[in-house]
């Protein structure tokens, strides 16, 4: 039950910012669905080519690409001056997206029975490959690249879920709400990890 709401959670999520970033670019009708539907599902798409799930098991997911699709759609037909708060809105569905599926991704190698290295990775590439093909696609710098704390979150989720410090619902949920705030902590004050740059002469 809690792997279906976390899975539902997050296609909305990531389905409303990936339509939201190529509203912003301008994209046509059919780009916003395209890349809305691609930031739903690549994570997990990448998630399961690495721990040997077939990729086939994606097209066994109907319900949740009609919940990807109605997103969308809804994001699609929204009116124009709610929109223009779209970067805080943004930003926001993409640290629920961030959270819901780094802790589905965890919880699915965990399942397997993958040491907690393959759960940490299953939890990061879950929770920040949709979003990463999303920023590719829309010729920006992933988020996960720039100074913002961002992966750190899904690493955390990961080690929390390998080590079993959080198993049983309402513990899941817990941590859904923690990551989620702590993502959003550190975008509204521009927590960051320590960067280096390489003076160019």
């Amino acid at each position: 039950m809690t792997w279906d709401v976390l899975s539902i959670i997050g296609t909305i999520a990531f389905a409303v910012s990936g339509a939201i970033v190529a509203m912003e670019e301008e994209y046509d009708i059919l780009g916003v669905y395209i890349l809305g539907i691609v930031t739903a599902f690549g994570g997990g798409a990448i998630r399961n080519l690495l721990i040997g799930v077939p990729v086939s098991a994606l097209w066994e997911q109907g319900l949740f690409f009609q919940i990807a699709l109605l997103s969308i759609t809804a994001v699609f037909l929204f009116p124009n001056n709610l929109l223009r708060h779209w970067q805080k809105w943004g930003n926001f569905f993409d640290a629920i997206g961030l959270s819901a599926f780094a802790i589905q991704g965890a919880i699915y190698a965990a399942n397997m029975n993958h040491p907690i290295s393959a759960v940490i990775v299953a939890a990061v590439l879950t929770g920040i490959g949709g979003g990463i093909i999303r920023d590719l696609l829309a010729g920006r710098k992933p988020i996960v690249l720039r100074a913002e704390i961002y992966a750190v979150w899904a690493i955390l989720a990961g080690l929390i879920i390998g080590l079993k410090i959080a198993s049983s619902p309402w513990e899941l949920y817990t941590l859904f709400v923690l990551i989620t705030l702590l993502r959003v902590l550190s975008y509204t004050f521009h927590w960051k990890l320590p960067s280096r740059r390489l003076g160019v002469h």
